[in-house]
């Protein structure tokens, strides 16, 4: 699962004019969502016809069919691969095929037991496409239901989570480009192969010393970044909103911090540069005209 270039640049624009960001992931999870919503509506409409005459359940027949992805045998039977993974210890095809037919099994009989409970309740889903039509029982409404719901909280954890890691090296390669530090103090081929992927660094002027850089979109309050400045070394920690507590955590260990949300709390970074002897220019010019420039070579 990845961010579109598009959302990045949108993300990245925000982040440095101060704004928030958040609308933007929001957006994705819609689009996502719904996207998978309809394609998900016209299986069990193929299914459900294609079944109509048997007494077996359809939906475990055609949705938690062994050729399946795990992930959607997962989604399928209302669970997520790290619910799964943190039952069995593993979340190898044969064991999500197991806890997804015994969960399925467990929720299909709770729903029975609510409807029987509730003799009142009568809920009839329809879906209609390309002049077909399927009804779906209340029972089989209800698992539809919790589908969704579950798919939807994965698509969530799973995009916010990726709006981190998808927007870190790029926003620092922007925040760089605008106060026109030279590439090759940034170039990470320079690192070890080791550091390459997971790490962002800035060398000095003599490139004898190098300045880790982590970016984290939390907000306030977040403890998160505790752990980050302890564990990984970090020398220059950027963020979306940081707390008092957060700044004096960092001033005391020596890390230097950016509150993007602050009024031009991104001009910050041209500060730390030049204390860490990092070659560097202030910027003063239109930060919009600059940040379209950037993107076009970021992004090419």
């Amino acid at each position: 699962m990845t961010l579109t270039d598009k959302v990045t640049k949108k993300i990245i624009s925000k982040l440095i004019k101060g704004k928030d960001y958040r609308i933007e992931i929001v957006t994705l999870i819609d689009a996502e969502f719904l996207n998978y919503v309809i394609g998900f509506f016209k299986q069990i409409v193929e299914a459900k016809l294609k079944n109509h005459d048997l007494t077996l359940d359809w939906y475990k027949r055609e949705f938690l069919n062994p050729s399946l992805k795990k992930d959607d045998l997962a989604i399928n039977s209302g669970l997520n691969m790290k619910t799964i993974s943190n039952m069995y210890n593993s979340a190898t095809k044969e064991i999500v095929l197991e806890a997804s037919h015994e969960h399925y099994d467990i929720l299909f009989e709770t729903i029975n037991n609510l409807i029987e409970e509730g003799e009142d309740l009568s809920v009839t889903l329809t879906i209609k496409f390309r002049g077909v039509s399927v009804d779906l029982s209340v029972n089989e409404s209800l698992i539809v239901i919790n589908t969704l719901a579950v798919k939807r909280s994965a698509l969530r954890g799973g995009l916010w989570s990726t709006a981190g890691k998808q927007v870190e090296k790029p926003l620092l390669k922007a925040l760089c480009s605008i106060f026109n530090v030279p590439k090759e103090y940034y170039e990470q081929n320079l690192l070890p192969e080791s550091l390459r992927e997971v790490d962002f660094y800035i060398f000095d002027s003599t490139f004898e010393k190098r300045y880790r850089c982590e970016v984290k979109l939390m907000g306030k309050g977040n403890p998160e970044s505790a752990d980050v400045i302890y564990a990984r070394n970090t020398k220059i920690f950027i963020a979306d909103k940081l707390s008092d507590l957060n700044k004096k955590q960092f001033t005391k260990e020596g890390v230097e911090w950016i509150e993007l949300r602050q009024i031009n709390g991104y001009k910050r970074f041209f500060k730390i540069l030049r204390s860490l002897n990092v070659p560097c220019n202030d910027f003063n010019g239109i930060i919009d005209i600059r940040l379209d420039e950037i993107f076009s070579e970021i992004f090419k």
